[in-house]
């Protein structure tokens, strides 16, 4: 098209940088660029990264110079475009300054949460409730078997007997007394060595329990004792007692079984005595168990049964351990029970006297049942059997896990026979025993309760063995010195000690001088006057068809 003006690009200057990229440094940049740009603040907090829109037609101010102009101000964001802005936030919402609003209306009405929450309790206790009563009627046979093994008392108490006090266990927990190193008074006995082979026995390389019928072992209470008697008359002490009693005292916290002792109040002085036939001369079989024991006598696997039985296993089992060479280390007197040739069991008396305070002394005799050389010195032992009759009832069986788990094997014995346990340890720590040998003995079979095997012996150290049960050495003599002190105070005359069939709690009770002396108790029949096994072939033939039957069921 003639005479028609074409537009003209007008090339805007572009200044090389040479020494980087961005714009140079100088005042000709300046100058060129950056002339009549106001100055425009700005912070952090502005939406500078928002894309600006070009296609919006700006109102220019006329200019008082004749032309328009251009402010930065005048490229502002619309504001229906701000309210429209949102900024994506992933940050968690702040938590209020202030708790729930209910909190503070708790005096006009229960919140709607609170109500929910009692409910939801209320369901809790009720299906908690609801599932005891199943597991009570599930094992309530277990349970009356149990009750009836647990709760019956060691003592018949009489009509004419009067109770002076009840002292609860917890009242023992806290007591504590120390007492200094004990004085050997008289030795009597004699004692044979222990056979170090039998340290290597295995379950695999077990030991048949042997019988000995021809050794005596004797079970004297205190005022029984001629020793002690002479020792009474001589004033050697005020209180009088055996290793037995006194651990049977000490760890009264820890019994479940009913036991009594007798005291006799003779003057200034005290005698702790136990009945003829006492449950003392026994040893309880699972009496911290939680697992019930059959109710009948007759049963092999009753309270009193396994209790002959382990009496029975702990006897043989001190005696077969020995060296049977005939070489005994033989004390100042004699056995002070033993008749003049006869044949006893292995076993040292050691009367010995502690000092209560400085008028209160008391004297206790106390029994080892071996010595053992260690390093050119002669170590005093004391032998005692744990015995599983049926590794249904605790858990673990022995034959397999003796090896592997010992640990978890003795961790079973201290929650089914704790009591037992913390007795024979106190019994070692009065005695003042090196060692405290524990044999492992198991029936043959389960329903075979005359014949037994040695499976395994360890041997501990007294003291760490009873830090290593939680068995504190003064608070048991806190727990003696209590009830020394208690007795004391009573008048002369004979009284009981029972330990409450159902609750962790000791009865005194007051009784007529001549009680328990014409009681009659049943002995556990001796060794030749029970019913004998039949024949070994005999009895492995009938095992094994009751095992092939049990499998079949």
């Amino acid at each position: 098209m003639v005479g028609t003006v074409q537009p003209q690009l007008k090339v805007p200057i572009v200044v090389d940088n040479p020494d980087g990229w961005g714009p140079p440094e100088g005042p000709a940049f300046l100058e060129n660029q950056l002339q009549n740009v106001p100055y425009a603040p700005f912070s952090k907090g502005e939406k500078l990264g928002r894309v600006a829109d070009w296609t919006r037609n700006y109102n220019a101010r006329p200019n008082t110079r004749g032309g328009q102009e251009y402010s930065v101000f005048d490229f502002a964001f619309d504001e229906a475009d701000e309210e429209s802005f949102r900024l994506v936030d992933g940050k968690p919402p702040p938590k209020p300054k202030f708790g729930p609003r209910w909190r503070f209306q708790q005096q006009r009405q229960l919140p709607q949460r609170k109500d929910e929450e009692v409910e939801a309790k209320k369901r809790e206790a009720e299906k908690e409730r609801q599932r005891r009563d199943r597991f009570y009627n599930q094992n309530r046979n277990n349970m009356q078997r149990r009750e009836a093994a647990v709760f019956k008392s060691s003592v018949d108490i009489q009509p004419e007997w009067t109770m002076l006090d009840q002292i609860p266990f917890t009242s023992f927990s806290k007591l504590t007394y120390s007492v200094g190193e004990p004085e050997d008074l008289v030795l009597c006995g004699a004692l044979e060595n222990y056979d170090k082979m039998y340290d290597r026995v295995t379950p695999k390389s077990e030991k048949r329990l042997e019988r000995f019928k021809n050794r005596n072992f004797f079970k004297v209470t205190t005022t029984d004792d001629p020793v002690i008697r002479r020792l009474a008359s001589e004033d050697k002490a005020v209180v009088f007692a055996t290793d037995t009693i006194l651990a049977t005292l000490m760890c009264a916290p820890r019994s479940v079984y009913s036991w009594d002792i007798v005291v006799q109040r003779v003057g200034n002085k005290l005698f702790f005595d136990k009945r003829d036939g006492s449950q003392l001369d026994l040893l309880s079989v699972n009496e911290t168990s939680q697992e019930p024991l059959p109710e009948a006598k007759d049963d092999i696997n009753s309270a009193h049964s396994l209790s002959v039985e382990a009496a029975y296993i702990n006897q043989n089992f001190s005696q077969q351990v020995l060296v049977r060479d005939g070489n005994k280390v033989e004390f100042e007197e004699p056995n002070p029970f033993a008749s003049e040739g006869e044949e006893v069991a292995s076993v040292a008396y050691r009367y010995r006297r502690w000092k209560l305070d400085e008028d209160i002394s008391l004297v206790a005799r106390c029994e080892v049942h071996s010595v053992m050389d260690l390093r050119g010195q002669t170590q005093f032992l004391t032998l005692n059997a744990l015995n599983e009759f049926d590794p249904k009832f605790s858990g673990v069986d022995w034959r397999q896990k003796l090896e592997t788990q010992r640990g978890a094997v003795l961790a079973t014995e201290l929650k089914n026979n704790g009591n037992k346990l913390a007795k024979w340890t106190a019994q070692a720590l009065l005695g003042s025993a090196d060692v405290m040998k524990l044999g492992y003995v198991s029936r043959v079979h389960p329903r075979d309760h005359f014949n037994h095997v040695i499976l395994s012996i360890q041997g501990y150290k007294p003291r760490e063995f009873a830090m290593q049960i939680n068995l504190n050495t003064s608070n048991m003599w806190g727990i003696v010195k209590s009830i020394v002190d208690l007795c004391l105070k009573l008048n002369e005359g004979k009284y009981v000690f029972v330990k409450d069939p159902s609750k962790p709690q000791l009865r005194i009770y007051e009784v007529p001088n001549d009680a328990f002396e014409n009681d009659y108790v049943e002995e556990p029949l001796p060794e030749e006057e029970q019913v004998p096994p039949p024949a070994e072939e005999e009895t492995a033939a009938k095992l094994n068809e009751e095992k092939d039957a049990d499998v079949d069921v």
